[in-house]
């Protein structure tokens, strides 16, 4: 029979909640959070569903990484799966931009100031093809707070984020949400605990003994990434690229094509309810439940869409083989699609060499076969696009939301 003094005892601690610390931001005193360190104590509880959910991106993984090899062109799934991520990445952040908004200003076929929003994404890809040249750069660095910075940096190089010290930990505090610190949804911690927190973030990062599975370790990551919160701008873009970047470098994908912006888009609600719900409850398993099965569905979805490019380009090569004229000049021009979907004749007639005259054949033998649409309505300065390889590209990235506040 248990004493009064044993059936009153508190229960411990949970030693996977953090703790709060006060201090002040913008003369209000909050509560901001400071996470423990990873990995969680006690360990995660791989219960049978948890176990059957990695086995199923385990395998969505090999899949994807597999048809990545036997791509054709792999470099070019890269280059165009790149920018619908960077699109999808940054309309969670409340840019406005869809993929063709970012094909048209990076191929310049359609005249116009760029906006803030186009550039912000422009930036998104050179940061992310930033971090990836130096993890395969021999004398390069690993994945590190110094090169998550220096990506920082170039992320935040052109927009509305280029007064938000690029390239620099934040030296004053932050808060999520609402309209000031007093009412904010989530307060990370101040600048003094911020910077054990990296340090334990980046040792946890580097370090591989507990044997974590790269893929739940990843999970684990963002989630820290996020709650520390070290830069006053782009935080969730970086959080998210730092998946598919430490799944490169543990060598799970030869290539970064797992990016799981559609998916926490499109879950949004529950993706920002299962971090809070890690802060305050250490609830790890249904977070690690949720991620496994965003990257399971996200491979799935990347593996389906190249073989949908595949097949699209071997049956309008063979559609324009048999079409008995301008073969040559069209393959041509098709080849140039690929990776300038928008395009306008003196594009092509710059990259490929061709006449001035047979550009215009060529392009109007591939409208009549379908293969593409001019999208100017006009007579001069036609712009030309690869419409069902753009409405490939494109699933997921229509804006149908009012910008975040």
């Amino acid at each position: 029979m248990p004493t009064d003094d044993t059936a009153l005892a508190p229960e411990p601690p949970n030693p996977r909640i953090g703790r709060y610390v006060s201090t002040v931001a913008f003369d209000e005193t909050v509560n901001a959070y400071v996470p423990p360190p990873l990995p969680p104590e006690p360990p995660l509880t791989l219960a049978p569903q948890l176990l059957q959910r990695l086995s199923e991106a385990d395998r969505a993984i090999g899949r994807l990484d597999g048809v990545a090899m036997l791509l054709p062109d792999k470099a070019l799934f890269l280059y165009m799966y790149v920018r619908k991520e960077a699109v999808l990445s940054s309309q969670i952040e409340g840019t406005q931009s869809t993929l063709d908004d970012l094909l048209q200003y990076e191929n310049a076929a359609l005249a116009g100031k760029p906006l803030d929003d186009i550039t912000e994404v422009s930036s998104y890809v050179d940061a992310m093809m930033y971090g990836l040249s130096v993890l395969r750069d021999p004398k390069g660095l690993p994945l590190c707070l110094r090169l998550l910075r220096d990506m920082h940096a170039r992320l935040l190089q052109k927009g509305r984020g280029e007064a938000k010290n690029p390239g620099e930990f934040r030296r004053s505090q932050n808060w999520l949400g609402g309209t000031r610190p007093g009412n904010a949804h989530y307060v990370p911690p101040p600048v003094n605990e911020m910077q054990t927190c990296l340090s334990d973030l980046e040792r946890f990062l580097q370090d591989d003994s507990a044997q974590i599975p790269p893929l739940i370790k990843a999970g684990f990551l963002h989630v820290q990434f996020e709650s520390i919160h070290p830069f006053l701008d782009g935080n969730g873009r970086l959080g998210r690229l730092l998946i598919a970047l430490f799944l490169v470098e543990k060598k799970v994908l030869q290539e970064p094509l797992l990016y799981l912006s559609l998916y926490l888009k499109t879950h949004r609600e529950q993706y920002y309810r299962l971090l809070q719900d890690v802060r305050l409850r250490g609830d790890w398993e249904v977070w690690t439940e949720f991620f496994l099965t965003g990257v399971a569905e996200t491979a799935n979805n990347a593996h389906e869409s190249a073989m949908r490019i595949v097949g699209l380009f071997q049956a309008d090569r063979e559609r324009i083989s048999a079409s008995g004229e301008q073969i040559n000049s069209m393959l041509r021009i098709h080849e140039l699609l690929r990776t300038h979907p928008f395009l306008n004749a003196a594009q092509a007639q710059q990259k490929t060499g061709l006449s001035a005259p047979t550009v215009n054949k060529a392009f109007e033998s591939l409208e009549k076969l379908e293969v593409v649409k001019e999208v100017t309505g006009k007579q001069r300065g036609r712009v030309f696009a690869y419409t069902e390889f753009l409405r490939i590209l494109d699933g997921g990235t229509e804006v149908q939301e009012p910008r975040r506040q």
